[in-house]
Order: structure tokens, then sequence, then C-alpha cells
């Protein structure tokens, strides 16, 4: 009896893991191919599953924090408004658990901003929240890449006139780029990379750098060929400023 419960155990784990890789697979696939209905797919699939792990629970939380961005930047503001209040109640599980708090605080960080995104007019009464959380983060965890990030994405969207500068968010970017290659040991299939690069070649480009925006839309392209963003999209723009 012990044997057989040990053996339904490790088929459990065996099948858990091949959905977790399964579901990775899917969601770059998504993103290099701008196919975001599919990304869309994962997240509610994840959600059908029962008694989800903490790791699948962030993995879960980590896609609807890049679906909620792309529907922002798409004007799809009610779809955005569903998955964001989903990724509040996943970094409430989590929180709850106490289960990587230095990424917890950062994606709160990152959650406050685009409900800022989604109504503006919060932004003087929550605004510095989302700073708060993502020094928080780096007080857990002075590496923490995705905190950067989340400083980075207030300096690009703070307006000008409040303080905001592309070149003081393309520091933070770098910085967010330097410690995500300091743990890694080889080249991932991880849209959260392809993402930061082709954001930090982006604001290069409207900053008319435009070496340096090439330069990061080859370190993209070199990963990923089949890049639509960049291939598609950026670099086609990168080459009417160039000529």
């Amino acid at each position: 009896m012990e044997r057989k419960k040990l053996i339904l155990f490790l088929v459990f784990i065996l099948q858990s893991f091949v959905s977790f890789a399964s579901f990775k697979e899917e969601i770059y696939y998504a993103y290099i191919s701008n196919k975001m209905e599919l990304w869309q797919e994962v997240i509610d699939k994840i959600n059908k599953i029962p008694d989800k792990s903490n790791e699948t629970i962030l993995e879960q939380l980590n896609y609807c924090y890049g679906f909620v961005g792309w529907c922002l930047g798409h004007k799809k503001k009610d779809i955005a408004k569903k998955y964001l209040q989903l990724g509040n109640e996943l970094i409430t599980k989590l929180e709850q658990k106490k289960y990587k708090l230095s990424v917890i605080y950062a994606y709160k960080s990152a959650f406050i901003g685009y409900e800022i995104g989604i109504s503006p007019y919060k932004a003087p009464f929550i605004g510095s929240k989302s700073i708060e959380y993502a020094y928080q983060s780096i007080k857990f965890d002075s590496s923490n890449y995705f905190a950067y990030i989340q400083l980075g994405n207030a300096e690009y969207y703070k307006p000008a006139i409040f303080g905001g500068s592309k070149k003081e968010a393309i520091k933070y970017f770098l910085k967010a780029l330097k410690f995500y290659n300091s743990k890694r040991n080889e080249i991932n299939k991880d849209w959260n990379l392809l993402h930061l690069l082709a954001t930090i070649g982006k604001i290069y480009l409207e900053i008319n750098d435009y070496n340096n925006a090439k330069l990061y839309f080859d370190k993209a392209l070199k990963i990923e060929p089949n890049f639509h963003w960049v291939k598609n999209e950026l670099y086609p723009l990168l080459s009417t400023k160039i000529r």
C-alpha cells in the first residue's frame, strides 16, 4: 500500500512538472508570435488546477502581469481589470504564505502601476506606494531584477513635469538586465528577458540613440529570431530613422 502511494505521488509530481514546462513553452510561443489570446488561455487553464503549488501560483502571477500590461497597451481596459483582480488575489495568497516576499513586493509595485494605468486619477494617491513596494522588494533582495524593472517603469511612465525621465528609466532597466544575467546559467525561453531587451531598445529608439537601440534589438533577435515585436515592428521603425 505504501509503495502504491509513493508511486502515485511520484506520478503526480511528474505530471505537474510536465504541465508547468508546457505552460512556459505556450506562454513563450504566444509572446514571440504576438498571439495573446493563447496567453490568456494559459492563464485560464492554470486557474482551473486545484491545489496549485506556490511555484505554479507565482508563475500564473507572472503571466497575469504580462497579460495586463499588454491589455493596457492595446486599450483593452475591461479585460485588464479582470486579470488585474486575479493577479491581486494571487499576490494575497502568496503574501499570506510569506512566499518569496521580495518577488511578491515587486509584483505589488507592478500591479499598483497597472491600477494607475486603468484609473490615472489614482496616481497622486497610490503612486508613491508603488515605489515603496519596489524599494521594499530590494530591501529583501538587492539583486531582484524584477524590482528594478518596476522602478524603471515608474520613471518611464511618470510625466516629465513630475520628474519622469526615460534616461533614468534606462538605468534601472540596464541594472535589471545585469541582475537577470547574473542569475542565469544559460539562455532559456523566457519572455521576461525578451521583453526587457526590447523595452531597453525601444526607449533608446525614443531618445534617438539609434546605435544602442540596434544593439538591444539585435540581442533580442539573437536569442529569438522570430520575435515578432522586434522583427516586424521595432526594427522596421528603427530602419526608417537611420536611412
